[in-house]
Order: C-alpha cells, then sequence, then structure tokens
C-alpha cells in the first residue's frame, strides 16, 4: 500500500465528481467540491509554513469545516489532530503539549479556549475555523502541490484516556487506515459510492475521523454527518438517506428505538448496524429485528483501529452475549496471567493483531512498549473465546470488583439489572466495604419509579448472592458520558466513593 485517502479523495473527485461526500444535515459537499475547498484551506497552510510530519489540531463540533480542514491537513502531509470541544483550557493544554501542534483550527466558539492556552506558554498559530475555511468554500482553487507521502507516516492522532484520566496519542497511518478499511470491507462488503455512514458521534473520536470521514473517502460513500445527537432526526436521516450503516454504542439504538414511529418504520437497508462499547441487551435486539435490522455485537479499541470483530447478522440472535470471531485478516487471543493461551471458556486476557493495529502511542514509548509486548495488543480487557472462537467480553481488568477474594464483573451485574422495570440506565461500581473490602453498588437512572428491594430480588434470582449490589443508588439524570458514548465510570466512582455514608444498604 503507498497511497493515501487524498490519493482516494482524486480518485473519486476525477470519477464520480458529482457524487456526495458529506451530508451535514442537509448541506452537501460532492468530491469535486471537497477536492477544491481542501486544495484551497492546504495552500494556506503551506504559505504558514506547514508540512510534512507537522501537527494540525482541530477543535470545534462536528461542521464541514472541520472536515475540510483535517482533509487539508492530510494533503500538506500533516497529522490531523482532533480536540474534545468540551475541554476547558487545561484540559487542552495537556494535549497541546502533547502532540505540540503547529497550528490548531478553532471554531469561534472555542477561540477565548485556545488563545488562553497560547498565552500559557505553547507555541501555535490559532486558527479561526470558521472564517479561513469557510472562506475557501465555493471556489475554483488550484491543486496543492503533492508530497512524498510513506505508508508508515503517522496521519492522525486520536487522543484517548480510557478509564485511567491520563491522556494518550493513538497514532493512525496511511497504512492503518488502508488497513482497517480494507478489512471492513472485505467483512461487509458494499459496491463503490453505495456506502451511506450516519455519524453522529464527535468527529475527533476514531469513530468520526477514521470511521466516518477517511472510510467514507476510500470508498467513495457519503458520509451523513449531524451536529449532535438527535434521535428523532437521527431515525429521520435512517430511513430517508437510506442509511447503509450506523455503529455506536448501545444508547444510540436505544434512545433512536424510543421515537415516535419507529415501530412502523421499515429500515432493512441497514445492513451494518454494529453495537460496541457495552454489551447489548436482548430486548434491544428484539426491538430492531422487526424493523429489518440485526443488531450485531462488536469489539474492538481505538489501537486496533476501532472494530477486531463483529458478530454475523446471523449468529447475533443466537448468541447476543458474543463478539463475534476476528475480521478476515484479524487475530484474536485470551491468555493467561503467564501469556498461555486459555482454554475455552476460560476468562483472560484478550489480545489482538491485525491490520489496523496502531504503531504506538504519541511519544508515549513506555506506554507503546506494554501495550505492543511480543507483537499483540495488549487490550485490558477480559474475555473468553468459545469452542467454535467466538469471543464474549467480560470486563475491564482494572474494572473487576474484589469483594472479600471474590471477583465480580461489573457489565455481568448490568446486563441483568438493565432488565430490570423501572431502570433506564445503569452502571455498576465499586464502593468501600469494611468486611469485604469492596462491594458492588448499582447506580441507576430511573425510567419510571424504582423499586431497589425488586432490584436485589430480580438479581437474587439469576446471579451469585455474592454479586447481587449491596448498594441501589438512585442518580439525578442521566449518567455521565464520555465523547465515545461509554459511561464515564470514574466520574460515578468518585461522586459515590463515599456510598456506604450516604446511602442505606439494601441487603
Amino acid at each position: 500500500m503507498s497511497g493515501t485517502v487524498v490519493d482516494a479523495l482524486t480518485w473519486w473527485a476525477r470519477t464520480v465528481p458529482h457524487h456526495p461526500v458529506i451530508d451535514f444535515d442537509g448541506d452537501v459537499v460532492t468530491y469535486a467540491e471537497l477536492d477544491s475547498w481542501s486544495d484551497g484551506v492546504a495552500t494556506g497552510l503551506r504559505e504558514r509554513g506547514i508540512g510534512r510530519g507537522d501537527r494540525v489540531g482541530i477543535v470545534g463540533a462536528n461542521s464541514l469545516e472541520w472536515c475540510v480542514a483535517a482533509v487539508a491537513a492530510w494533503k500538506t502531509g500533516a497529522v490531523a489532530c482532533g480536540f474534545n470541544q468540551r475541554f476547558r483550557a487545561g484540559e487542552l493544554a495537556a494535549l497541546v503539549s502533547l502532540c505540540e501542534p503547529a497550528a490548531v483550527f478553532g471554531a469561534t466558539e472555542q477561540l477565548d479556549v485556545l488563545h488562553e492556552v497560547r498565552d500559557s506558554g505553547a507555541e501555535f498559530t490559532v486558527l479561526d475555523l470558521g472564517e479561513v475555511v469557510g472562506a475557501a468554500r465555493g471556489v475554483a482553487h488550484p491543486p496543492v502541490g503533492a508530497f512524498d507521502a510513506d505508508p508508515d507516516d503517522p496521519t492522525a492522532i486520536v487522543f484517548t484516556s480510557g478509564t485511567t484520566g491520563t491522556p494518550k496519542g493513538v497514532v493512525f497511518t496511511h497504512r492503518t487506515i488502508a488497513g482497517v478499511v480494507h478489512e471492513w470491507s472485505l467483512g461487509e462488503p458494499v459496491a463503490p459510492n453505495d456506502l451511506r455512514v450516519l455519524l453522529v458521534l464527535p468527529m475527533f473520536t476514531a469513530a468520526g475521523v477514521i470511521w466516518g470521514l477517511a472510510r467514507s473517502v476510500v470508498q467513495g460513500g457519503t458520509m451523513h454527518l449531524q451536529p449532535r445527537f438527535d434521535p428523532p432526526r437521527a431515525l429521520e436521516v435512517l430511513r430517508d438517506a437510506r442509511i447503509t450503516t450506523f455503529t455506536g454504542p448501545p444508547i444510540l439504538f436505544e434512545q433512536v428505538a424510543g421515537v415516535a414511529g419507529f415501530a412502523d418504520t421499515r429500515l432493512d437497508h441497514l445492513t451494518t448496524a454494529w453495537v460496541g462499547g457495552a454489551r447489548v441487551p436482548v430486548p434491544l435486539l428484539e426491538r430492531w429485528r422487526p424493523r429489518g435490522v440485526a443488531l450485531r455485537q462488536i469489539y474492538g479499541q481505538t489501537e486496533i483501529g476501532g472494530t477486531a470483530t463483529a458478530m454475523s447478522a446471523e449468529g447475533a440472535a443466537r448468541h447476543p452475549d458474543r463478539c463475534g470471531w476476528g475480521g478476515p485478516l484479524t487475530r484474536v487471543r485470551v491468555v493467561d496471567l503467564e501469556g498461555r493461551d486459555c482454554a475455552p471458556g476460560e476468562v483472560g486476557e484478550i489480545l489482538l493483531r491485525g491490520p489496523g493495529m496502531f504503531p504506538g502511542y504519541w511519544r508515549n514509548e513506555e506506554a507503546t512498549e506494554q501495550a505492543l509486548r511480543g507483537g499483540w495488543l495488549h487490550t485490558g480487557d477480559l474475555g473468553t473465546l468459545d469452542e467454535q472462537g467466538l469471543l464474549a467480553y467480560v470486563d475491564r481488568i482494572g474494572e473487576m470488583i474484589n469483594s472479600g477474594g471474590l471477583k465480580i464483573s461489573p457489565a455481568e451485574l448490568e446486563t441483568v439489572i438493565a432488565q430490570v422495570s423501572g431502570v433506564g440506565e445503569v452502571a455498576v461500581v465499586p464502593v468501600p466495604d469494611a468486611k469485604f473490602g469492596e462491594t458492588p453498588a448499582a447506580v441507576v437512572c430511573a425510567d419510571g419509579e424504582l423499586d431497589p428491594a425488586g432490584l436485589v430480588a430480580f438479581c437474587n434470582e439469576r446471579l451469585a448472592d455474592y454479586k447481587v449490589p449491596r448498594y441501589v443508588i438512585a442518580h439525578d439524570g442521566p449518567l455521565p458520558r464520555m465523547a465515545s458514548g461509554k459511561i464515564a465510570k470514574r466520574d460515578l466512582r468518585a461522586a459515590y466513593a463515599d456510598a456506604p455514608a450516604r446511602f442505606p444498604r439494601v441487603r
């Protein structure tokens, strides 16, 4: 592989110039328009001395300008670095210090924060995203000169804090992006220009810049980008645009299924409905099946390109707790503490290797060596492989609750508790216990009237007694979430660290 995302854009701009590449909530940009628009912005970056290997930051909500800025950075040979637009100056400064961008595009509402970060000592040029990028739209720009790309050049950095809170920059190269898209196209074949992706997650995530923008451009598809996740609007786009691909955590599918009119909507054109980030409740599968959609559980991490395994449409109904086999070119192992492959059904750490495996964390050799020891991505997740080689996710290694020497999986409890009447959202976190060291507490956002005693009784019928939560905490409002849509358990652990002093035990 010697090409880049930019090469793919050039190809499609020549062969299907009028085909839409991005539909931003009705504002459509074609391949020819994106090619020329990004040429204009890339020329401006080159005039500022920005070139191969430099980092270009982008901070702002989902927009056409965000996408064009990323493509323009790629056209100069620079590395696109998306920043969370909700970050305060201190949080943003940590990422700026890590990647040292030459320039940062900022939406109008982020400019004050960017100037604050720069004034604190960081050296970079602040560019108004709307003014600089928007001014180049609709003008015929000459092609920007090509750069000498190497397949292993970094082309994007996606920042992930995971459960630790420590920012790490996952590096994507031209080779890994091509590998991710190629493997996806083998497992989920789609005719050229027929790919239609609905993206409601932020552009600065891997779901946005890699699985949304880069994949759509490489495959000649269309990314239907939304400013934010709005369930009624998402259902409307799914239906009217005949979306073929929609991926995200269970909450996206749950909220779309709650929209009035969902039960009367046929969605059988949605052939790739992948659900990740948490176990998929069986009732959720059953709500989408009559709509002609098979929700399929996946497993992956940003460090493997986003997705490593996906359940088949046929297998999803038979094995709702399984995440599938590895992709056509991805291998999956489950190993014990000594690195030996576990027997079928035995819990161990999930290891991955495939074309989307990242080369390392940006300027963090220690973390890279730890994650990639032995040539495999050590995920830090626990899982099992059955006799057929199907993967089942158990939990994060660091999130297992050790109650008196007995290990408890929060994910297992959450799957059971989510079936209790009155439970809207649930997260199980450890809290201190004088006798057992720590014990599970169920933090619940109620969807109706919550009966803690009934919840405990429900769990008693389905779980060993030591797994049943000793505390049921009614959380005020929706549970906090990270940009990926996953529940922010780190925040909940901090908020309820003193739960035994504030809440009564329910058993």
